[in-house]
């Protein structure tokens, strides 16, 4: 089977189509919107606590208040809220969680009000986009998304793709994870992740350790309402998703996009670069 990436770009989005022996067997089609992108993380400020809905609004600098959900919160928003805190406080110095206290999980039926308040500064990350008159939708549940395996702040379970259906090889994946990753995060391990060796797993669990210490690193001096942490485009992070070593071609009519899905490749793949 013949695999191709075929990018179209223009000023107003990005067309990506996968060719499988001269079929088209994906299309995606993304506008250009650098703002608030699902996966981007925001020093948001709560605005107004909403009982009846169980939900507050936030400030993310956006010309509508983002909507952030109690069942949004994730459930070790407390640590996330404690480490915002001394983090901005200058109280703690380090960028992992070796020596961090996690708080109890919250009760999955509990209230809104009894966990933030108004003016509370809370890192929050885009789930959903911002779309015709409603302001984006908010998840403090924070994770960094790598090519192989999600990084989960706060957590040490790890999950594995349903859609790895051998044990044998789920056994081998997770044994990997658990001897690699740091105390106190928790990761996912993606369907691309199968057949991937010790070297390939751990260099994207560093890349995405490293993102995450980029990120606090910011957060003592960050503004309130603004980007601390910017995701990968949505192009970009379709490619990621899309592109491994079974492609033969990747076409594009873009010199910048051109560089950028050269540079990555060569991150992820030497091998494939030509």
């Amino acid at each position: 089977m013949v695999k191709e990436l075929i990018i179209d770009s223009t000023p107003t989005g990005v067309t990506i189509a996968l060719i499988e022996d001269k079929y088209l067997v994906e299309l995606h089609k993304e506008h250009i919107n650098n703002n608030y992108a699902v996966g981007d993380i925001y020093l948001g400020r709560i605005k107004k606590i909403m009982p009846g809905l169980n939900a507050a609004f936030v400030d993310v600098g956006y010309e509508k208040d983002a909507f952030l959900h109690y069942f949004d919160l994730g459930p070790q928003v407390q640590s996330l809220i404690k480490l915002t805190k001394i983090k901005r406080n200058g109280t703690v110095n380090g960028t992992l969680l070796d020596n961090f206290k996690l708080e109890s999980d919250i009760n999955k039926a509990g209230k809104i009000s009894d966990i933030v308040s108004k003016n509370l500064i809370l890192p929050v990350q885009i789930a959903k986009e911002p779309i015709s008159t409603k302001g984006p939708r908010l998840s403090s549940d924070l994770s960094i998304a790598g090519r192989y395996i999600v990084l989960v702040p706060f957590s040490n379970v790890i999950s594995i793709s349903k859609k790895i259906k051998s044990n044998t090889e789920r056994n081998r994946l997770k044994k990997i994870i658990e001897s690699i990753k740091p105390k106190n995060f928790g990761v996912i391990i993606r369907t691309v992740s199968e057949g991937k060796g010790v070297a390939e797993l751990q260099k994207d669990l560093l890349d995405s350790v490293s993102k995450w210490e980029n990120f606090t690193k910011k957060l003592p001096d960050a503004e309130p309402s603004k980007r601390v942490w910017g995701e990968m485009d949505r192009t970009s992070t379709l490619i990621r998703d899309i592109l491994n070593a079974d492609f033969a071609n990747v076409y594009v009519n873009d010199a910048n996009l051109f560089e950028d899905i050269r540079s990555y490749v060569h991150e992820i793949s030497p091998e494939m670069e030509k």
